[in-house]
């Protein structure tokens, strides 16, 4: 049992790791767009572009950074009295607390299934069944949302990278919630780190 859940550990946290790396440079993409903006207004005619643009790499940065940092442990926590626990208390309280994570991140990936499905012109009641194709015959299915800025940008690839964050978070979530249970047990589950990140 220890050993299927370190595989899915080693393997979502290992993922989840090489995708926030990744993602911490998207800081400076978004910080480029930005900087962009500011030149073209000033010297040039100004892009329309460049607003939606940084607020798409920010969702991105944010959403896809979101199940590393979870990862690190960086988010915030109300610390009165977690500090002064045992390890074995803290795994209890993070175990339970972990579960409103996993149920708030469920209701999140539902919704942004839905609405990716009608951002991609899907207007029926049942977004799984766009997805999988089981559509039944008087579904409708319609044109691709756009945003209503002047832009006009299509919205299903923010919408979609959304609904992968969702899924990633969800997954470290789990990840995070059987490196309780291990430590409940009194085991630990020890993810190897490459050479670069232990520095």
């Amino acid at each position: 049992m220890i050993g299927a859940m370190a595989l899915y550990v080693r393997i979502v946290d290992g993922m989840n790791r090489r995708i926030g790396l990744v993602m911490m440079w998207g800081l400076f993409v978004m910080m480029g767009i930005l900087l962009w903006s500011s030149i073209s207004k000033t010297f040039l005619l100004p892009s329309m572009w460049t607003l939606e643009m940084a607020q798409f790499a920010m969702v991105t940065y944010y959403i896809l950074g979101g199940p590393y940092s979870i990862q690190l442990g960086s988010n915030v926590r109300m610390d009165l009295f977690y500090h002064a626990w045992s390890d074995r208390r803290k795994a209890w309280f993070d175990a339970f607390t972990v579960l409103f994570l996993i149920f708030y991140l469920g209701i999140l990936l539902y919704g942004g299934l839905g609405s990716s499905a009608y951002s991609l012109g899907y207007w029926g009641t049942d977004p799984i069944a766009y997805f999988t194709g089981l559509l039944t015959g008087s579904e409708e299915v319609g044109r691709l949302e756009r945003s209503s800025t002047a832009w006009r940008p299509f919205i299903w690839p923010i919408k979609s990278i959304m609904v992968l964050g969702f899924f990633l978070m969800l997954l470290q979530a789990i990840s995070e919630l059987l490196k309780d249970i291990a430590r409940i047990n009194g085991h630990e589950i020890e993810i190897p780190l490459p050479e670069d990140a232990r520095a």
